[in-house]
């Protein structure tokens, strides 16, 4: 009798064939489960033994399809590269190695080559191979994990995820490449839409990062250069530190719909009589929400840069300038320089906000030249003269304080915290047009930036004994500030597809790929 093979059942013949080794691996941690010695192991036992085993079942699935793969593949026609120089020889059976997430395999191909050019390997394009041996996967763990915690720290999780063995470079060389291409991505992101009404919100920051030497800017060096001329060999000089820092300079920009609101709904009125017998005082009204938060940050760009790329960002939102541009700033004098400079150059009215809290620190200087440590009545002192900055009364505020001071009797360094603040408030007038704010709706204070100086610089940057080279530096703050923005999984599949362009498709004549 003669027994006809259907193509389902030779298909299913083959790949039992193909997937054998897979197969037999699986059979073995079936039968090892199924052991008398399985049936007295712990639930935390069988975890590790099924971690283990089902990992290399899963690498050897990966390497058996790629075995397929090379057996099944079929010449190509005809092999250009980019200049235009055909393939007309191969090599079967070239192999490379690829580190995944699974383990190691061997990829298995063939090599068109020529006389004096560089081989091309088809098969690589249609796998997106890397150009180095890690895949992309370890690549993102990395990138993730780097983001998160110590390179150290990233290296051992990810070797404990996926036995790996990664070394604590290879993660950081893995989390730099796994950077390059964030600020291509965002040049390419199509901004979320937006009214003509809705407030275009700008902040800008900086914070420095102990770098190591060889890092350093260049006055900073010198200065470092200078100081280490007379250092002690076995101690620190006076003011000497382990580390020098460098400025990371960071940028927001986010919309926020307006959300009027009065000086009672930031400062309640001291002098106002309690009104607990006369009903629950009135709920103050929020500030604006931001939404569609853009966060940047740099240690190599100097903030000219980081500047002209929030106004990049800005204007990449609202390229017609219709929309109404505040930005909010700590009140450095440097900052709000370059940020008039760049208005200035791109032809577009922006509204200077100097931050609301910082003004309170010097209300506050002034507070304890007039009151004794720990009075709580300098509270209600502080929140007067708040409330009419809040007003728009700035030169009112300033003379009150002249007057305090002269009531007092204060002279020389008894006044020095009232006369820091009357300098203050007399220089940064124009920015504290807290009234108009508030009426249209607008943010008054840099949460969102001073927020972000703490999460993507402090948080990672500046733990306990970090000193950082440039490129580790630059990568790790440009990651968390995609994952800050909640952008890292489609910025994933723009790497890619970059990584794709650059390593495969840029290879071949008008980047087309041959096919079988």
């Amino acid at each position: 009798m003669v027994s006809v093979v259907g193509p389902a059942q030779a298909s299913l013949a083959e790949c039992e064939d193909a997937f054998a080794a897979s197969a037999s691996l699986f059979a073995a941690a079936c039968a090892e489960l199924a052991a008398p010695q399985a049936a007295v192991m712990t639930h935390a036992q069988l975890e590790d033994l099924l971690g283990a085993r089902m990992r290399e079942v899963t690498r050897q699935l990966f390497q058996d399809h790629l075995t397929l793969r090379a057996r099944d593949e079929v010449r190509r026609e005809e092999v250009v590269d980019a200049a235009g120089v055909g393939r007309s020889r191969i090599e079967r059976g070239r192999h490379r190695i690829l580190a995944t997430v699974f383990g190691k395999v061997t990829v298995v191909r063939i090599a068109y080559r020529g006389a004096g050019v560089a081989d091309l390997h088809p098969a690589d394009a249609l796998l997106n191979l890397p150009d180095a041996m890690h895949s992309h996967g370890l690549a993102r763990l990395a990138a993730i994990e780097s983001a998160r915690g110590s390179f150290a720290d990233a290296c051992e999780r990810i070797n404990a995820v996926t036995g790996s063995g990664i070394g604590h470079r290879q993660v950081q060389e893995l989390a730099v490449g796994a950077a390059v291409d964030i600020d291509a991505f965002y040049d390419a992101v199509v901004p979320a839409p937006c009214t003509d009404t809705t407030p275009l919100i700008l902040s800008v920051d900086g914070k420095g990062v102990v770098i190591r030497p060889e890092a350093l800017r260049e006055d900073t060096a010198k200065a470092a250069a200078a100081k280490g001329g007379n250092a002690m060999k076995t101690r620190l000089a006076s003011g000497e530190k382990h580390g020098r820092k460098r400025m990371a300079t960071l940028g927001a920009v986010y919309d926020a719909e307006p959300a009027p609101r009065t000086v009672d709904d930031i400062f309640a009125d001291p002098d106002r009589q309690d009104d607990a017998g006369h009903g629950a005082a009135p709920e103050r009204r929020q500030g604006p929400k931001a939404r569609s938060k853009w966060l940047c940050g740099s240690v190599t760009d100097t903030a000219v840069q980081v500047v002209s790329a929030v106004f990049d960002q800005a204007e990449h939102r609202d390229p017609g300038h219709r929309r109404c541009w505040v930005v909010l700033v700590d009140g450095a004098r440097h900052q709000i320089d370059l940020i008039k400079a760049e208005a200035r150059q791109r032809g577009v009215d922006v509204h200077i906000i100097v931050d609301l809290i910082h003004v309170l620190e010097y209300l506050w200087r002034a507070a304890w030249c007039l009151h004794d440590s720990g009075d709580a009545s300098a509270e209600s002192w502080v929140a007067r003269h708040a409330r009419v900055l809040l007003g728009g009364g700035v030169q009112q505020t300033v003379a009150a304080l002249e007057e305090a001071a002269r009531a007092a009797g204060l002279r020389g360094a008894q006044r020095k915290g009232i006369d820091e603040a009357v300098n203050y408030l007399s220089g940064k007038a124009e920015h504290l047009r807290y009234d108009t704010a508030l009426e249209r709706g607008w943010p008054i204070a840099t949460g969102i930036i001073e927020g972000a100086c703490r999460h993507l610089v402090k948080d990672r940057l500046d733990i306990t004994g970090a000193r950082w080279g440039l490129s580790g530096a630059e990568a790790v703050l440009k990651l968390r500030a995609v994952r800050a923005n909640g952008d890292f999984d489609a910025y994933w599949t723009w790497h890619q597809q970059q990584e794709f362009i650059r390593n495969h498709q840029t290879r071949y004549r008008d980047q087309v790929i041959p096919t079988a």
